[in-house]
């Protein structure tokens, strides 16, 4: 990412340009941009092969990427991913293990990495659960992101933390459903048909309009650029949204679980 990066800025500098009137010309933030010649983010390919043709690098950077080393294109757990959720534009998200990270409670995320094996100090649970938390404020800035849940019911039922974690969960979410530009759907207990068979998945937009996918696995992580990976998986997402509850349905289950 490093290397990449560096040959980002010195065809750039080649060019007589300033970052700020790359990213204009490349529609891009300027961060974007700042972060890739510091090897901060990966070159995606789309705006490698946008970055080739305005610089007339006769495909350098596309080729930099299609052969960048595994480690650089799967990043250790999820660094990446956040820092491109910070500015998405939208976020569908399905998850079948765990509540999506962005609705969870302190108390729940507390839960959560307290089940990690080997255990987690209780330094590292405190970082963990004040970044999570931080992740949370995307939903309520001044634009927030349009965003989609999608829950396995038997996450609901899962009582991680204790009773009154459990409850404060229910409650939270509850609350979320009810946000403008926030949709919670609730994938029922006992269907005969089920499109996430294959595990959990993000679905990000940048502002670019660039579409992304992202997966996590028990050790590792990867964000999916490739148009046609992305392209199976916003139909699997379109799919599952259909075989889900409705928003108001899913209100109505949350409503019964908390006894209202």
């Amino acid at each position: 990412m490093k290397l990449v990066g560096k040959l980002v800025g010195l065809f750039r500098v080649a060019a007589g340009l300033t970052q700020a009137q790359l990213a204009d010309r490349v529609a891009v933030q300027l961060e974007t941009i700042a972060s890739i010649e510091q090897g901060r983010r990966t070159l995606l390919p789309d705006l490698a092969r946008r970055l080739d043709a305005l610089l007339a690098t006769k495909g350098a950077l596309e080729t930099a990427v299609d052969n960048m080393p595994e480690v650089d294109l799967i990043p250790a757990w999820a660094e990446q991913y956040m820092d491109l959720e910070q500015e998405a534009l939208a976020l569908s998200w399905f998850e079948n293990q765990v509540l999506p990270g962005l609705l969870q409670t302190e108390g729940y995320a507390r839960a959560v990495f307290r089940t990690d094996v080997p255990a987690l100090s209780k330094e590292e649970i405190d970082r963990r659960v004040a970044a999570r938390m931080e992740r949370i404020e995307i939903l309520h800035g001044s634009e927030p992101p349009t965003v989609s849940f999608v829950v396995s019911e038997a996450i609901l039922h899962d009582r991680l933390g204790g009773e009154h974690a459990y409850l404060d969960m229910l409650r939270h979410v509850r609350r979320y459903a009810d946000v403008p530009g926030v949709t919670v759907q609730i994938m029922p207990l006992g269907r005969q048909t089920h499109a996430g068979l294959s595990g959990p998945f993000i679905l990000l937009e940048t502002p670019e309009h660039q579409r992304l996918a992202y997966t996590e696995t028990q050790r590792g992580s990867q964000l999916i650029s490739a148009p046609d990976d992305v392209s199976i998986l916003e139909r699997k997402y379109a799919m599952l949204r259909t075989q889900a509850l409705n928003t108001e349905e899913s209100k109505d289950l949350l409503d019964r679980l908390l006894g209202e």
